[in-house]
């Protein structure tokens, strides 16, 4: 039969505008999935009161000799902050060609460890800057988390509260912060994220892997994280001992420092006396920020110097 010429004109009607849907659908599921910010719970702000909120687990801070600091009056310089509940060190170190920095914190209470949301909001596509959420809590220290917005899947749990719990990996190693201070990896497999706050999980992140368990360094030379480069800027948070922890943060992809892998990070962190360690979010998200600065130097490119923008800080305060 001989088609029309109304016919395939209605023909070639219909492709440019199937084109043109096509787009629009793909540009609405693009900005959806990376721009379009959702909000799924506004948390309360963060007093950042000086005076203790919780009851201190009977752990002391043995003050300096040569110092008698007190929660109202700290003791604070470019490298170091103590009170009565809070003692936090700041130490620069050299290691395979890259800036790597330590913050040495113990604390009487776990409670004084604590997370918090870009605006104080649980959602998609809500974030800013590790120093801008840290002034925002008041906090002594920061550094950046887990980046769980920029994923749909893993644990989110914060502060003793349950975020997210759906599309589980078996194998997706997460960090547990206890209610007792200590730290543990485990998979989401062997606990569901009720479990885990039933159990007392006050904090868990969702991003690894585990880089050390019980002093025995866990990756190998050549793991690395999906779609990450060898050598990088990274965030690690640590436990020495009874509420005794280590928040690290490498520069990297400079002609300054190179960055570090994943095996020379967990080699870094067991010289320090670390036990149980956990990769958080690097590259250019990695960000250090101590005493109202940031120490490090943010990048994402090794050539513009700028924190990203980041959906979730660790921070010490009160």
């Amino acid at each position: 039969m001989k088609q029309t010429g109304n016919g395939r004109k209605k023909r070639f009607l219909w492709a440019p505008i199937y084109v043109t849907v096509l787009v629009l659908f793909t540009a609405y599921v693009l900005l959806d999935t990376f721009v379009i910010p959702r909000t799924y719970s506004v948390v309360p702000t963060p007093t950042g009161s000086q005076t203790a909120s919780v009851t201190d687990t009977g752990s002391t801070i043995t003050p300096d000799e040569t110092t008698n600091a007190t929660a109202s009056v700290p003791l604070v310089s470019d490298t170091s902050y103590q009170d009565e509940h809070i003692r936090i060190t700041l130490t620069q170190y050299r290691e395979n060609d890259t800036d790597i920095y330590v913050a040495d914190v113990q604390v009487t209470n776990v409670q004084y460890l604590k997370t918090a949301f870009a605006s104080n909001t649980y959602g998609k596509n809500i974030s800013a800057a590790t120093s801008t959420t840290a002034k925002k809590c008041n906090a002594l220290l920061a550094i950046n988390g887990d980046f769980y917005g920029a994923r749909t899947k893993g644990y989110v749990i914060r502060n003793g509260v349950l975020y997210r719990s759906n599309d589980v990996s078996n194998s997706q190693q997460v960090l547990v912060v206890w209610a007792d201070g200590t730290m543990s990896v485990c998979t989401e497999g062997q606990y569901t994220a009720q479990e885990l706050v039933n159990k007392g999980a006050l904090q868990v992140f969702s991003f690894g892997p585990g880089l050390l368990a019980n002093g025995t360094i866990s990756v190998t030379k050549t793991e690395e994280v999906d779609q990450a480069m060898a050598s990088n800027p990274r965030t690690a948070i640590g436990m020495i001992g009874n509420l005794h922890y280590v928040f690290v943060v490498s520069d990297g992809r400079t002609s300054q420092s190179n960055g570090l892998t994943l095996y020379q990070m967990a080699t870094f962190l067991k010289g320090l006396g670390v036990t149980e360690a956990y990769n958080l979010d690097g590259g250019g998200s990695s960000t250090l920020y101590f005493n109202g600065k940031v120490i490090n130097k943010p990048t994402a490119d090794g050539t513009t110097f700028k924190e990203r923008s980041v959906s979730d800080i660790v921070y010490i305060g009160y």
